[in-house]
């Protein structure tokens, strides 16, 4: 029983010295700091590499991610690791934003350019307008977002498509 708890005390000491080092940022103009929730986690030191798995939510300001398994790579750093380079979610991935909601199988945020790119049955909904695509594309600096087709042609069901509603407010 004691091997146990020594082994489950230094997995707590490896996830939590990873932990300061996962502190990505999922949220466009923040300084929050990263929550990330699961059912397991395990570290990875000679990777740089943490995974957080079942039912993953991981929350930042205004801003969750949530998926089935979660990849955190950090930078390696010497004899250690740096910053977070970036985070993979798997399975059932929602990315949510207080003005929007992005649902897609697949996603990759990378902080050098602080994008985050959706693949595989991409849906965004903002207000009622819905799009869906194969593949989305969100700088979180800057707000601009690509839809991206899986096919090409008019005859494709992997086209974007986008149901737009015209606005209320008189323009």
């Amino acid at each position: 029983m004691r091997k146990v708890h020594v082994m489950a005390a230094g997995a707590l000491v490896a996830t939590l010295a990873m932990a300061g080092a996962a502190a990505a940022q999922i949220a466009p103009r923040t300084n929050a700091p990263l929550d990330i929730a699961a059912d397991a986690t395990e570290t990875y030191p000679e990777e740089c590499r943490q995974v957080f798995k079942g039912d993953v939510e991981a929350m930042q300001a205004k801003t969750r991610l949530r998926a089935q398994v979660v990849n955190a790579y950090q930078v390696k750093k010497g004899d250690g690791c740096g910053p977070t380079e970036k985070l993979v979610a798997e399975g059932d991935v929602l990315y949510v934003q207080p003005d929007r909601r992005i649902s897609a199988r697949h996603a990759v945020y990378t902080a050098g350019n602080d994008t985050i790119v959706l693949t595989g049955d991409v849906v965004v909904i903002q207000g009622e307008n819905v799009a869906r695509a194969e593949r989305a594309v969100i700088n979180l600096t800057t707000g601009q977002s690509q839809l991206f087709a899986g096919a090409k042609g008019r005859d494709s069901k992997s086209r974007v498509r986008a149901v737009l509603f015209p606005s209320s407010k008189s323009q």
